[in-house]
């Protein structure tokens, strides 16, 4: 039985850009509330882009090292279905919203995966990202996919320099329950690309029947 890998398209900016993930299948999109992306929207950009989205499509919101006030009005003001925390935040303080949620870690330098996973058990799940502990993401760069350990790689979301390129063999090699695509999809900083996305989807669809 072939497993369909999920995928999750983040920092959409631009409603034209959201509507076109739509149209390319994609299961979620991610929204960047982070001042120093590239990809970071405010409140009406959030609410504008939400509103065009059929249903089931994912909206995912996120953070890295927000103080809860700040979480708090996004969620109050935004239909979000899941929370992503990509700093320091601690498993008390994603847990806190009500909301459920998924921790990012910066696989450069990290040396121990599967103890941090496991001070993360609330969590839905782990996205392995390419910055090093403490960076941002965002980079377009991979990592080694080789050390993801075993145990996890049917549940983490892989992010982390994919493109349409390769992507097919991070499928094979990983087994990921999900990918992240952000920069790979884009013709300039927080700009999606729809012949870009169609390509990248069309590789998952690939390698899923393969």
């Amino acid at each position: 039985m072939n497993f369909r890998t999920r995928v999750k398209i983040c920092g959409i900016t631009r409603v034209e850009d959201a509507l076109a993930v739509s149209r390319c299948g994609v299961d979620a999109i991610g929204l960047v509330f982070y001042a120093k992306s590239p990809r970071n929207i405010d409140l009406q950009q959030a609410l504008a882009i939400c509103k065009v989205l059929p249903a089931f499509v994912t909206v995912v919101a996120l953070f890295k090292d927000a103080d809860e006030h700040f979480v708090k009005s996004v969620i109050e003001n935004v239909t979000v279905d899941l929370l992503q925390f990509h700093g320091s935040e601690t498993a008390a303080f994603c847990q806190q919203f009500g909301k459920p949620y998924i921790k990012a870690i910066g696989m450069i330098g990290q040396s121990d995966v599967a103890a941090f996973a496991s001070q993360y058990q609330s969590s839905r799940g782990l996205l392995l990202d390419s910055h090093a502990i403490g960076e941002d993401g965002g980079s377009g760069h991979v990592f080694d996919w080789g050390t993801i350990p075993e145990a996890i790689r049917g549940q983490i979301t892989l992010a982390g320099g994919l493109t349409a390129d390769n992507v097919a063999q991070a499928i094979k090699q990983v087994r990921p329950f999900a990918v992240d695509i952000s920069s790979g999809v884009e013709s300039s900083g927080g700009i999606k690309d729809e012949a870009l996305i169609e390509a990248f989807m069309n590789e998952v669809k690939r390698v899923d029947c393969e």
